[in-house]
């Protein structure tokens, strides 16, 4: 599978760079697949009818996904190396461990960011501007969780931009009709997964005192993630009508309520290795998006 040769090329790695993939996080891609997709479906929906997507925009995005997905997590744990040591799952984490210091993992978020800059700078001014914009959510999306219970809200604005910008580096500019829906969409997804994600931790953030939507729906999870599923689902159809999608798109939505239908009715939330497997499921619903966006243009 992916991930597993994911993980192996990290372990394949000379060992003083393994500390610095691991701190991107490379030996789990499923994060990365989940900021991508949506750059995806964006890309895809912007093609003009009877074309496949822009290969060079998706290889483009592939590589600026990798990044920013890494420096958000760099930036993530050098605001939490502390609560990082506290909790078992996160504990062997490089900055927690002690593997890398702060001032290595900040001149690498700096090697990072200005690698994802040269990136968009291949993209036309308008996207620029507005892929600069999610810098402050990329910087402040980990502190949410000390201060509120829905940080996955903030989550979720933070790993959708390409809803936006996939649009816009097609088209130079945003048709809000399509992007607004597309982006809530992912939204709406990204609080059902990170819902899930968060409820493997929710023993030890109660013990450090760090707040998540796991915490905040308790009991009630699956009633809220089924509200989710079907905002996610509604807002996809208002997309999809707004840019005159055809049969095999609504096909792929209506693939993907079944899909999300049968993680939240076999979810057990009190089972971590259960949430996990869950939550790295979503790339799947991602990926069917997207393939009903590319027929459905064709």
């Amino acid at each position: 599978s992916r991930s597993f040769s994911a993980a192996e090329l990290v372990r394949a790695a000379p060992a003083p760079l393994q500390p610095y993939l691991r701190l991107m996080r490379l030996h789990q891609p499923a994060g990365t697949w989940l900021l991508y997709l949506p750059c995806t479906w964006s890309i895809g929906l912007a093609a003009a009818p009877g074309c496949l997507p822009d290969w060079r925009m998706l290889s483009l995005f592939g590589v600026g996904a990798v990044l920013m997905r890494g420096a958000g997590c760099t930036i993530n744990d050098m605001w939490d190396r502390d609560y990082d040591r506290q909790v078992a799952r996160t504990a062997s984490r490089p900055l927690a461990a002690g593997d890398i210091s702060t001032f290595q993992s900040l001149v690498f978020l700096g090697g990072q960011l200005s690698l994802a800059l040269c990136v968009l700078l291949c993209l036309n001014y308008y996207s620029i501007v507005l892929g600069a914009a999610s810098l402050s959510l990329v910087i402040t999306y980990p502190l949410m969780k000390r201060i509120t219970y829905w940080p996955q809200l903030v989550l979720g604005l933070t790993f959708n931009w390409g809803a936006l910008l996939g649009w816009s580096a097609i088209k130079g500019s945003c048709e809000w009709s399509v992007c607004l829906p597309l982006y809530f969409a992912g939204v709406m997804w990204t609080l059902v997964y990170d819902t899930i994600y968060a409820h493997q931790d929710k023993r030890d953030d109660i013990m450090i005192g760090v707040k998540s939507t796991a915490l905040q729906f308790k009991e009630d999870t699956k009633q809220w993630l089924s509200g989710f599923s079907l905002a996610m689902l509604l807002s996809l159809c208002m997309a999809g009508m707004n840019c005159n999608q055809t049969f095999p798109y609504y096909s792929a939505v209506a693939a993907i309520g079944a899909h999300l239908a049968h993680q939240i009715y076999t979810l057990d939330i009190d089972k971590p290795e259960d949430c996990w497997k869950k939550f790295a499921s979503n790339r799947t619903v991602g990926i069917l998006l997207f393939i009903g966006i590319v027929l459905g243009n064709l």
